[in-house]
C-alpha cells in the first residue's frame, strides 16, 4: 500500500495532508505546523475524527517536516509514501500544469524567488526537506499561477513599454489551486450549467477573486505579486503606485521598509489597528474594526462589478476561503442591494452557510475549497 503526502508551506507554517493512493485519493488525515522559527511551534493533526495538538519546540521547515513525519507514523500504518505534492506559489510563464520536480526545474523555480519573495523560498525549503525524507518518492509541484495562464493578453499586461512584458513583468494571478478545485466542484454539483459566467471570491488572510468562463480563468484581481486587488489580512491590495514614489521621496523609505509595510502591516490589520483576523474584527465594537470590514467589502463589490464586466455578465457567485466560507456578515454585506445584477440572498441560508444561499437569478454558493485535494490528485496521476 502507498500513500500521498501534500505540503503547503508558508513563511512560518506548513499545512499537510496524507491520502491513500488508488483510483482516487482518499484522505486519511490533515494537519498543520504553526509558528515555525519561534519557541512555541505547534503541530495539530486531525485523524479518525479527533484533533490533537502538541508543541514541537523551536525549529525550521526541515524540522517541521520531520515533526510531521513522526506524527504521521500511526496514520500511515505501514504505507509507503510514494509521492509528495507541493503547493508552489509561483510558476512564472514556464508552468501551466503540475510537474515532476527535478534539479533543473528547482533551479528555474529558485530564479522566480524575486517574484514571490515571502512565499517561494519556503515552498522550495519544504521540497528540499521532502526530497531528503523521501528520496525515492515522486515530488510534484503544483502552481498557484498555473490556472491563470489562460488569461487573455489584456488581462496579463500592464501599460508599460512592451519590453517589460517580455521580461516577465505581467499579471500572473494566484490562488489558482483553489480556483481549479471550485471550478471542478461546480461541474460536479451542477453539470448542466457549466458555470458559463462565474466569479469566485477566495476570501481569507490572503484574498482574491477570479472570473471564470468555460472552466478557464479570464481575469483575476491579483497581479504581478500577491499584493494586488483586495485588501487582505496584512497585505494592502490595490494601491496607487504614486504612493510608493511619495514614500521613497518624502518618507525616506527603502525597499525593505516598503516591502514590510505592504506585506505585513497593512490590510485589515493596518486599517483596524486591532487584528488581521476577521473573527476578532467582527466581535469588536470599535469603529476602526467596522471601518476595516467596510473597506474589505467595498473592494470586493468593486471587483465583482469589474469581473462580471470582463465575462459579459454573471450566472454564479461562489464564496470560499476561511472568511468566504464562514462569515455570514461579510457575505451579506457583499450581496446587499445587488438585485441590479441578479443577486438576492436568503438570510437564513446565509446564516447557516448553506450550499446555496441565494433566491435571485444569480446562484450564490458557499463551497469549502480544498487545495490539498487538487495537489493529491496531481500526484496520484503520476503514480
Amino acid at each position: 500500500m502507498s500513500a500521498i503526502l501534500t505540503l503547503n508551506a508558508g513563511s512560518s507554517s506548513i499545512k499537510f495532508s496524507v491520502y491513500a493512493s488508488g483510483a482516487a485519493p482518499e484522505e486519511l488525515a490533515i494537519g498543520q505546523v504553526e509558528s515555525l522559527g519561534s519557541d512555541d511551534a505547534q503541530l495539530s493533526l486531525r485523524w479518525q475524527g479527533e484533533k490533537t495538538a502538541a508543541g514541537i519546540g523551536k525549529t525550521d521547515h526541515a524540522g517541521g517536516v520531520a515533526a510531521i513525519l513522526a506524527a504521521l507514523e500511526p496514520v500511515l500504518d505501514g504505507r509507503t509514501v510514494a509521492g509528495v505534492g507541493h503547493r508552489i506559489v509561483h510558476g512564472g510563464t514556464l508552468f501551466d500544469a503540475p510537474v515532476a520536480l527535478d534539479s533543473e526545474i528547482l533551479s528555474a523555480l529558485h530564479r522566480l524567488i524575486p517574484l514571490a519573495p515571502l512565499h517561494q523560498p519556503h515552498n522550495l525549503a519544504a521540497v528540499r526537506a521532502a526530497i531528503a525524507a523521501f528520496p525515492d518518492a515522486v515530488q510534484v509541484g503544483c502552481f498557484d499561477t498555473a490556472f491563470h495562464r489562460s488569461h487573455p493578453w489584456v488581462d496579463d499586461t500592464f501599460a508599460l513599454p512592451r519590453e517589460y512584458f517580455d521580461k516577465g513583468i505581467r499579471r500572473y494571478g494566484f490562488h489558482g489551486l483553489s480556483y481549479e478545485y471550485i471550478s471542478g466542484e461546480l461541474d460536479r454539483v451542477d453539470p448542466t450549467d457549466h458555470h458559463r459566467k462565474t466569479v469566485v471570491a477566495h476570501l481569507g488572510n490572503g484574498a482574491s477573486m477570479c472570473a471564470i468562463q468555460g472552466g478557464k480563468s479570464v481575469a483575476s484581481t491579483m497581479g504581478f505579486t500577491a499584493l494586488d486587488g483586495l485588501p487582505m489580512g496584512t497585505r494592502c491590495g490595490q494601491l496607487d503606485p504614486g504612493v510608493l514614489l511619495y514614500m521613497m521621496a518624502q518618507e525616506g523609505m527603502d525597499h525593505t521598509r516598503i516591502r514590510e509595510l505592504l506585506y505585513t502591516r497593512s490590510g485589515l490589520l493596518g486599517l483596524s489597528g486591532i487584528s488581521n483576523d476577521m473573527r476578532v474584527l467582527e466581535a469588536s465594537d470599535r469603529r476602526e474594526a467596522k471601518q476595516a470590514i467596510d473597506y474589505f467589502v467595498f473592494r470586493i463589490r468593486r471587483e465583482l462589478g469589474g469581473l462580471a464586466a470582463a465575462i459579459g455578465g454573471l450566472d454564479t457567485l461562489v464564496f470560499c476561503g476561511g472568511i468566504g466560507e464562514n462569515s455570514a456578515r461579510v457575505r451579506a454585506q457583499v450581496c446587499a442591494d445587488m438585485d441590479w445584477i441578479g443577486i438576492a440572498l436568503d438570510p437564513e441560508a446565509n446564516r447557516t452557510s448553506a450550499d446555496v444561499i441565494s433566491t435571485g437569478r444569480v446562484k450564490v454558493r458557499v463551497i469549502r475549497t480544498d487545495e490539498e485535494l487538487v495537489i493529491a490528485r496531481a500526484v496520484n496521476m503520476r503514480l
